[in-house]
């Protein structure tokens, strides 16, 4: 069911339940940036430092900015207070040591030997394909494992443990597997794959002081000064919204002044930060009158998409915005090839999370692939792991080896190639750590992100890795917006936005649904 509210059209998943209006607010710096980046002539709006050529330079630039990070933590007394009463970290990032539990250690989860993590995902159901990000990360981080990579300051050289269990994308069973994790297993650190289990979590594991890394874009994990022991790994959906919309509203003239946008949201925290943040930026448009929008909802446990884009496809749209994940993403495609949206509407969209070819390649979506010609992505920065056009990029080269090495075809899903890059960032947080006073430790792993400024090597030329304490808290703000190439499968950059440092923090209000 539909309601219009001034020029604003909600279905039942999207925004709030008063018919259209949200409580969320758009991020001006965020806005600012991609407007005036949006519109350069040039292919990378951001400077852009030509990478590496060879694994031997890239792990030379890593030593190097590790070295740099490690540096910067001594030089200025970062790190756990003589009392272990305060950890203090870059722009006034502090945590307060006393008000963790009685029984909280700070090296809880390592031995002598080992190092132990905890990563539930969705290993079954209809989102199982993202079980193969843990699968691609556990890859990398033994890989470097064997390579005595997690050798400390105190003398301790260690393996890496990752428990991964299954809660087939369903928070009623993350979160008791996150207490397993917690109090039986005492893990070191704990990794959370939906929002909607990180939003539900992520309370808990700050009052436990433990170390909790997202692999969603929620805006919610960009908050310090409440959530220090919180950190996020790839580009915020809001972000992506807000590109979303600066594309729309500077192609308005061109599609006759206005334009209907259908979205189909999922029907969760994930979804609804997506949708809450574009309809944000609708409302607050100069252009707002020109844009009409229209959502219909899945369930993230569906098996089809059909009568959705159905119904959307009958509200004649200009442009598509799949807020989705996993299965969904090809099935829009191959739902907008048969349904006439492909052919009829200006622009339709995928979201970041399905940029690897491995969604929209000829294999996925049938025939030559002509069904995904033409596709819009905002890519979040992420090099298309997938892509023959790849074949020579060092990096790729290299953790495609180690993948088949663990026994991965890296072929059969993106999410191997973006966990191989989760458990790359992983990686490097754990040796500068390890490199710091005291070595390894919960408190020095936490300062590791908070100070993080390395080269990245599985995001595109021109897009930053950065945290900076309390002013910087996401750690990837760039982004490339990339239009599909069926005919030689692949993602081709029209242009690239870095927005470091731009982003407000974010304190989540939960009954508003926006940030704080």
């Amino acid at each position: 069911m539909f309601v219009v509210v001034g020029g604003l059209v909600a279905a039942a998943c999207g925004g709030d339940d008063g018919g259209g209006g949200t409580a969320a607010s758009v991020d001006e710096g965020v806005r600012q940036g991609v407007e005036s980046q949006l519109g350069s002539s040039s292919t990378t709006a951001g400077e852009a430092t030509p990478q590496p050529t060879s694994m031997e330079q890239w792990e030379a630039l890593w030593a190097e900015e590790r070295a740099a990070m490690v540096a910067r933590i001594t030089e200025n007394g970062w790190g756990t207070s003589a009392d272990g009463a305060t950890l203090t970290g870059p722009e006034g990032y502090t945590v307060d040591l006393s008000t963790c539990p009685a029984e909280w250690s700070d090296t809880e989860g390592l031995t002598d030997t080992e190092i132990k993590l905890g990563w539930p995902g969705p290993l079954s159901g209809a989102q199982a394909d993202f079980g193969n990000m843990p699968r691609g990360a556990v890859a990398v981080l033994e890989h470097y494992a064997a390579q005595g990579a997690f050798a400390d300051s105190e003398g301790k050289t260690r393996e890496v443990n990752v428990i991964v269990r299954d809660d087939a994308y369903d928070t009623a069973r993350t979160l008791p597997l996150l207490d397993e994790m917690l109090d039986s297993e005492r893990v070191f650190a704990v990794a959370t794959m939906i929002s909607p289990g990180g939003l539900s979590s992520y309370d808990k594991t700050n009052a436990r002081c433990v170390p909790q890394f997202l692999t969603t874009g929620h805006p919610a994990w960009g908050d310090p000064v409440n959530h220090p022991w919180t950190t996020n790994m790839i580009l915020s959906y809001s972000t992506e919204a807000v590109l979303w919309g600066s594309f729309i509203e500077q192609h308005l003239d061109e599609w006759g002044g206005n334009a209907t946008v259908a979205s189909l949201v999922m029907s969760n925290d994930f979804g609804k930060a997506y949708d809450a943040s574009f309809r944000a930026f609708i409302e607050q448009s100069p252009r707002a009158a020109d844009i009409e929008y229209v959502t219909e909802g899945l369930e993230p446990q569906a098996a089809t998409i059909t009568d959705q884009m159905t119904t959307l496809a009958a509200q004649q749209p200009d442009v598509y915005i799949a807020m989705l994940a996993g299965t969904s993403c090809t099935q829009s495609v191959t739902e907008a090839a048969q349904n006439g949206m492909k052919e009829e509407l200006e622009i339709l969209f995928l979201p970041s999370l399905c940029k690897a070819s491995s969604f929209v390649g000829k294999e996925k979506v049938g025939g030559d692939g002509s069904a995904a010609d033409g596709w819009w992505i905002v890519g979040g920065g992420v090099k298309d792991f997938n892509a023959e056009a790849l074949d020579d990029d060092p990096w790729v080269a290299a953790t495609r080896k180690v993948l088949e090495d663990a026994g991965y075809d890296w072929r059969s899903s993106g999410n191997l190639g973006w966990g191989a890059s989760l458990g790359w960032q992983l990686t490097q947080a754990l040796m500068v750590a390890g490199e710091l006073p005291g070595g390894l430790t919960r408190s020095n792993f936490n300062l590791a992100w908070r100070t993080m400024d390395m080269t990245n090597p599985a995001l595109v030329e021109g897009v930053k890795f950065n945290m900076n304490g309390n002013v910087d808290a996401y750690i990837i703000e760039g982004a490339d917006i990339s239009q599909f190439n069926a005919a030689e499968q692949r993602w081709e950059i029209q242009t690239i936005v870095e927005l470091s440092g731009e982003s407000d923090n974010c304190a989540w209000d939960p009954a508003a649904g926006a940030c704080g």
